[in-house]
């Protein structure tokens, strides 16, 4: 399944439509249709609200957040109602509308939500925050912090979007991926390999630390490179 975020809205409709049969294709059309016929935020709750709340279970896990994305498209969902979906809804609305974010936000206004993502230890939430959205509006401060929650965490960096972009020549990057890479080794931990690669990328010249086996046995607490 592509990503949404990456995917332009065109193709997630055409990826859906041929995979999609019955019943889940049939309530997509019509939720589709029922979002672009009631735009926007209607009282307590929006028909198109109810819809996203459904669309796991009609159209099942793999395609639920392609077709959240596509619902909130079809109801030309601006920043308020983004923002009641993300801060009302389950984990999978809240990732749904961060993958949704570059469809239907052009400027720098829904940035707050992403910076609430990056907050949580949710890895799914965090994946989806690091897309496209976040590599155009993030401020540099925030998207290194990005960038290292997503070391901490375990998200694989190759979910950032535009990372080699935004790496390239980070001096303050390079400082702080240095200094994380100090703090494990002290502890007996060993460096992601995530942050070979980063550091590489802010730094073409640069040495990157020495890869785990090379600098002894892990911890005794068993850690894996991942925080707790």
């Amino acid at each position: 399944m592509p990503t949404p975020a990456h995917t332009s809205v065109h193709a997630l409709r055409a990826h859906l439509a041929a995979r999609l049969h019955g019943a889940a294709r049939a309530w997509l059309d019509q939720a589709l249709v029922e979002a672009a016929a009631h735009p926007g935020m209607h009282g307590p709750i929006s028909i198109w609200e109810l819809r996203l709340a459904e669309a796991g279970r009609r159209c099942g896990p793999e395609y639920a957040d392609a077709a959240r994305v596509l619902i909130l498209h079809a109801a030309r969902a601006d920043t308020g109602a983004l923002g009641r979906v993300y801060f009302q809804g389950t984990a999978a609305e809240r990732r749904a509308v961060l993958h949704a974010l570059p469809h239907l936000v052009p400027g720098p206004d829904a940035v707050p939500l992403v910076e609430d993502a990056l907050r949580t230890n949710d890895t799914r939430l965090l994946a989806a925050a690091v897309g496209p959205y976040a590599a155009r509006h993030l401020a540099p401060h925030h998207w290194r912090h990005a960038v290292l929650k997503c070391l901490f965490t375990g998200v694989p960096v190759a979910e950032v979007a535009d990372l080699d972009r935004r790496a390239r020549a980070d001096a303050e990057l390079a400082r702080m991926l240095g200094d994380y890479a100090a703090e494990r080794t002290a502890a007996g931990r060993p460096v992601p390999e995530d942050l070979h690669r980063v550091l590489t990328l802010t730094d073409p010249t640069a040495t990157p630390p020495a890869p785990a086996a090379e600098r002894g046995p892990r911890g005794t607490d068993g850690t894996d490179g991942k925080e707790s």
